[in-house]
Order: structure tokens, then C-alpha cells, then sequence
């Protein structure tokens, strides 16, 4: 099921999207085929893989922590690009939204890469540090290439520059819920809560919204405000870092987490149509 298909299929059933995002190869490629399949099994309709950066400036410290050691472990982008194909091979449908800092496509070549990962089974591509202004060529390749170009949003986008990415944007708008990097929080404000519905003004895509959310009341609070689903990641990784001898030992918390932010999502949504 490709990426525009299956958000209008959830929309149609009327639940919020919940996409995890694990960079891949931490603490060991093994681990992260298991942990998506897992995720997939138990909630998760889309996966964020991260291909891990030696200096992902985007992220809080579990999330560069995750990086170094993926990176330790000798995790390159191609094996990355080979992940995706183990996991399509293992079953895995879901679309798989790659994310990794603009240095790696650029020195591979924009046209290239967006080629290897759309062979490998992924759909759409989110570069944290490519500003819109510079995006151009992306944006290009992308949309000859068949690969969404995901774009984001913070709480300090100007109305301008949100009309500006929304006019370009497809596949979803990826809505920053805070300033900042990412990391587990424990509440979400108020300004998340405004800064959806400001988004919603400006577009029809499909809003999900990231940085921050870790529990079920997370989900369920941004979806009731209008988002269509939410982005889960250093919350997982929490979990698993605990035991990075055994990970696999961690995965049954991980199922409990995953079940109650997609349930949060379903019941966020519900919410939104009283």
C-alpha cells in the first residue's frame, strides 16, 4: 500500500496514523529488523527509519546516542537501503518514510539516492536540515522520481513561509509540536495544540506531528486537535537502551507502548467527532 493510500484509508476509518521512527542498525541491525516488525504488528502504520548521521543536529541526546552507537557498529547508508529491502522481504507493507541529513544524498547525488531508497521499498524522504529556500532540487527529483519530499513545520514558521511550504509540499506535513531538539516530554502545551489547528488553515494535507509525544494522553490530545496521527521515537528508544546487551529482552514494553499510542490515536480521533 503506497503512502497517499494508506492515510486515506486510516482517515476513512477514522483513526489518527502513528508512525515510529527508529534509526536503523541500533544497537544492532538484528534488533531493528525485529523492533519494526514488532512495531508494525502491534500499531505502527507507518515507520520513520532513520539512517544514522554523525551529527544529527535535529535530535535530543537519545536519538544522538542512537546514532553513535549505530554508527560504532559500522551502519552505513547502503546497508541501510539493504535494510529496507530485508524488511520488505520479511513482509513488512506498511510505507517507510526514510529520514537522514542532507550530506548523505548530496554526496551520493540527489537523483541516485532517491532512486536506491524507492527501489528498496520506501515512498518518502524527510531531510531535517534542508531549509524550503534550498530544497529546490529535492522537491524536483522527488516529485519525478515518485519519492514524497516531507517538509516541516515549527511553532516559529512565519504565515508565509507555512503557505510557502504548503503550496509544495505532498505525502504529509510534518508538524514540530516544540522549539527545540527531539526527546521524550512529559505534557503537551497548549501552543501544540494551536499550532496544529494554525496548519489546518493553510492546507488539506495530512498533519502529523512529532518531537515530544510519548505517552497514549499525547496522542490522543494532538489528534482530538484536529492532527491526523503523531511521530513516536525517542520514547521507543527509552525503552530498549535499558538493556542494550539483550534489547530484544525490552521488546514486550515496547509492544505495550506501541498499542497504547496507536489506541490514543483512535481515541483522539473519536473525540474530534463528538
Amino acid at each position: 500500500m503506497n503512502l497517499e493510500e494508506k492515510l486515506r484509508v486510516l482517515k476513512e476509518q477514522r483513526e489518527g496514523a502513528h508512525m515510529p521512527h527508529v534509526y536503523y542498525g541500533d544497537p544492532t541491525e538484528e534488533f531493528s529488523l525485529k523492533l519494526i516488525e514488532c512495531m508494525v504488528e502491534n500499531g505502527a502504520d507507518l515507520i520513520e527509519f532513520g539512517i544514522p548521521f554523525s551529527d544529527p543536529t535535529a535530535d535530543g541526546p537519545t536519538f544522538q546516542e542512537a546514532c553513535e552507537r549505530a554508527l560504532k557498529k559500522e551502519m552505513t547508508p547502503p546497508k541501510c537501503i539493504q535494510g529496507i529491502k530485508r524488511l520488505r522481504r520479511n513482509g513488512v507493507k506498511v510505507p517507510i518514510i526514510v529520514t537522514t541529513y542532507y550530506n548523505i544524498p548530496y554526496v551520493v547525488g540527489i537523483k541516485k539516492f532517491l532512486d536506491e531508497i524507492k527501489k528498496a521499498g520506501a515512498q518518502a524522504l524527510i531531510v531535517p536540515n534542508l531549509p524550503i529556500e534550498e530544497a529546490k532540487e529535492l522537491l524536483y527529483e522527488g516529485k519525478k522520481n515518485g519519492v514524497h519530499i516531507i517538509l516541516q513545520i515549527t511553532p516559529i514558521t512565519t504565515e508565509k513561509r507555512l503557505k510557502t511550504i504548503s503550496d509544495v509540499a505532498s505525502g504529509f506535513l510534518y508538524v514540530i509540536n516544540v522549539e527545540g531538539v527531539t526527546g521524550a516530554r512529559e505534557n503537551m502545551t497548549n501552543s501544540t495544540l494551536k499550532l496544529v489547528n494554525r496548519v489546518k488553515k493553510h492546507t488539506d494535507l495530512t498533519i502529523l506531528t512529532g518531537f515530544g509525544i510519548s505517552k497514549r494522553k499525547h496522542a490522543e490530545a494532538v489528534v482530538s486537535a484536529g492532527a491526523d496521527g503523531v511521530i513516536v521515537g525517542s520514547a521507543y528508544a527509552k525503552i530498549y537502551e535499558k538493556n542494550l546487551i539483550t534489547p530484544e529482552e525490552t521488546l514486550p514494553e515496547i509492544t505495550r507502548l506501541v498499542k497504547q499510542i496507536k489506541r490514543g490515536c483512535i481515541e483522539g480521533y473519536k473525540h474530534r467527532l463528538l
